[in-house]
């Protein structure tokens, strides 16, 4: 009876696949993300708002308009002044204003612009800093710094610094190839023209932007690169708060940390110690008129989205069409709800998944995360590279994973945030960063980490693993299809969200996860050798994907990208062995034509479907760890063995890998 219960549920069950979103003229061995995502390539054409858009994107969008629908149906109703409603509703009121924002213009910005103008020396600007830091100011510095978890100490929290002092990536200012050439001569202009709109005369805005181009050039030389930065080990130096000040000499290190309320630091960490130094150069050997000039830019840059449309677009040009290939700017209410969703998101979440999120849902998906633990615990066992005792110690890292799914077991506190709409809307944000700081300050300075802290909103459409906390999140926001569906069977729901439960979890024996214990120490847990041989097969993922080609002239950076591609590849193996074992016995039917294992590797396809500008496969190649969503269909698949059977692929096929030359991990 039993068996016969499950047969008619899996039949009554849809499989998920969409079949106009497949294109059966292109052949799976030649070019799967065709095959699988082609239909909806042709069907979802660019719109001029996005320079990528794909299947997160749509999820993206309908979460978008449910928000606004929370939101604009809070603003309609009378609100207490500082409940919640009348926060939200006031934030969206102030940003949806174009009448009001067009008036003032530049206006709100020009008191902060005037105030470092008048500054005489450097000691009156690092005063002057001092104090933009309380009043919330929007501006970046030579260097950033935030409090966070101790990666030798994980429970506890420590102050670090990191290199800083440049607006754009770092490439576009040290590799002198034609695309990043053209992208600084543009950022030249759009800085000119920026500095024009706050009354500055031409000549006086081109002899900012040279001092402006100048001083960020010499920081980002200083910078390390984003694949240095993923390098954990080479990226901690913690110290005494004594040791500190001698060994960075030249700032009043003291004054400019208890202005922020960070008082009695007895040690802290310094990400990268040779930008630091270089900064400590730059504050020593540069004009005070030059200094003034690079944070007149940092406030403008900033404020730039906040000061009336005319402003707007200038942003908008450089930050969206030159860099990105965008065509358009978003609507005006879809930047109002992002704002809101920034400034208080896990109170609209809190609306969000009472909402939108059934009880239902969260329990299937915690159930899908107990069988992907348990698919991982399996694939431990039966690699034949990796010691009993390593075995051993991974299998305690993964009993320990903090599960978080949908929503926060409690929200966070915005009591005493206060949007006030008699100010303007760069007035308001200034407020939002004093209270942001005085928030982390409350909850982290001096405290240990609270691992119940969830870093997105629930509303978010996306997940994180981290290393720390050693915690796997799926917010709400993505449990929606295409990577989640109530009514599909197994085979669609393990190859969609299954595979990106399995691709955090991986995180967390990634290149970089795996040198965190269960705790989210940074220790090496490895037996001797196991180390090794995990990084010589991780290499072979790191040259597979730098061969390819994203464009003729442009190669995908294989080191940049190797975490999230290890991730790629673990939640795939980790995603199908749950869905085997799940099906087991009572095994789905065909469906369609396509056989549960195809269907699989169709639904995993189909998260990642999305059309993309020339420009920004540039900047992300540039920029971003994760591979662009064609070759984590493309670069992921060829190198799983049970792609090949599934559909039957050989090495008669294009894409063909052979077997020795696949990733041997898991």
């Amino acid at each position: 009876m039993m068996t016969m219960v499950a047969s008619t549920m899996a039949n009554a069950q849809t499989m998920g696949i969409k079949l106009e979103n497949m294109d059966m003229t292109a052949k799976p061995g030649t070019d799967f993300y065709q095959y699988a995502c082609g239909g909806w390539l042709k069907n979802n054409p660019l719109r001029p708002e996005f320079s990528r858009y794909g299947s997160f994107d749509v999820v993206a969008e309908e979460n978008q308009k449910r928000i606004r629908e929370i939101i604009e149906g809070l603003a309609a109703q009378p609100q207490e002044k500082g409940s919640l409603g009348q926060k939200i509703g006031d934030l969206y009121a102030l940003r949806m204003d174009s009448v009001r924002q067009n008036k003032d213009g530049v206006t709100p910005v020009m008191v902060d612009l005037k105030r470092v103008a008048a500054v005489k020396t450097k000691a009156e600007l690092k005063e002057l800093i001092n104090q933009m830091n309380v009043e919330g100011v929007g501006f970046g510095e030579l260097w950033g710094s935030y409090v966070g978890a101790d990666m030798m100490e994980s429970t506890q929290n420590i102050l670090e610094l990191s290199q800083g002092g440049y607006s754009l990536e770092r490439d576009y200012y040290v590799k002198e190839d034609e695309e990043n050439k053209k992208i600084l001569d543009a950022y030249r202009k759009h800085i000119v023209k920026m500095f024009q709109f706050v009354g500055e005369t031409p000549a006086d805005a081109q002899k900012k932007m040279e001092n402006v181009v100048a001083l960020e050039m010499r920081m980002a030389k200083a910078g390390r690169d984003n694949v240095a930065l993923r390098d954990v080990a080479s990226n901690y130096h913690k110290m005494s708060f004594a040791d500190f000040t001698k060994e960075y000499a030249g700032y009043d290190w003291k004054t400019y940390f208890d202005v922020q309320g960070l008082t009695e630091i007895d040690s802290l960490s310094v990400g990268q110690p040779e930008a630091i130094k270089e900064a400590l150069k730059v504050w020593e050997d540069t004009s005070v008129e030059v200094l003034k000039d690079w944070l007149q830019w940092q406030i403008l840059d900033s404020a730039g989205s906040m000061l009336g449309d005319e402003v707007y677009e200038e942003v908008f040009d450089f930050n969206g069409r030159i860099l990105t290939g965008a065509k358009e700017p978003r609507p005006r209410w879809k930047r109002s709800v992002s704002i809101v969703n920034s400034v208080l998101g896990e109170a609209v979440g809190q609306i969000y998944v009472e909402k939108y999120f059934p009880p239902a849902n969260k329990a299937r998906m915690e159930q899908l995360i107990k069988n992907l633990q348990i698919a991982l615990g399996e694939r431990i066992d039966a690699q034949e590279w990796m010691s009993e005792s390593t075995k051993k110690a991974a299998h305690e890292k993964l009993d320990a994973f903090y599960v978080k799914v949908g929503y926060p077991n409690k929200w966070r506190d915005y009591s005493k945030m206060n949007i006030d709409p008699e100010k303007t809307l760069y007035e308001n944000m200034k407020e939002v960063a004093k209270w942001a700081h005085a928030d982390m300050l409350e909850r982290k300075w001096k405290k240990p980490v609270d691992r119940d802290e969830w870093y997105m909103n629930p509303q978010t459409v996306n997940a994180y693993y981290n290393p720390t906390t050693n915690e796997i999140c799926f917010p709400a926001g993505i449990l929606q299809y295409p990577f989640f569906d109530m009514d599909a069977d197994d085979a669609f729901n393990y190859g969609a969200i299954g595979v990106v439960i399995g691709h955090e979890m991986s995180h967390g024996f990634d290149d970089q996860g795996r040198q965190f214990d269960k705790d989210g120490n940074f220790r090496d847990w490895w037996a001797e050798g196991d180390g090794d041989q995990y990084n010589e097969r991780a290499q072979v993922i790191k040259d597979f994907f730098s061969a390819i080609k994203v464009l003729p002239d442009l190669n995908a950076n294989g080191d940049l990208c190797c975490g999230e591609n290890l991730g790629d590849h673990g939640g795939l193996k980790f995603a199908y062995t749950a869905f085997k074992n799940a099906t087991k016995e009572h095994p789905l039917p065909v469906k369609d034509g396509f056989t549960p294992e195809q269907r699989f590797f169709l639904a995993y396809a189909g998260v990642w479907a999305s059309n993309i500008t020339e420009e920004a496969i540039r900047n992300l190649t540039t920029s971003d760890p994760h591979s662009l969503c064609k070759w984590r269909v493309n670069g992921a698949l060829p190198l799983v063995d049970a792609w090949y059977e599934a559909f039957g692929i050989t090495e008669k096929d294009p894409m063909f890998v052979p077997k020795e030359k696949r990733v041997k991990i898991w």
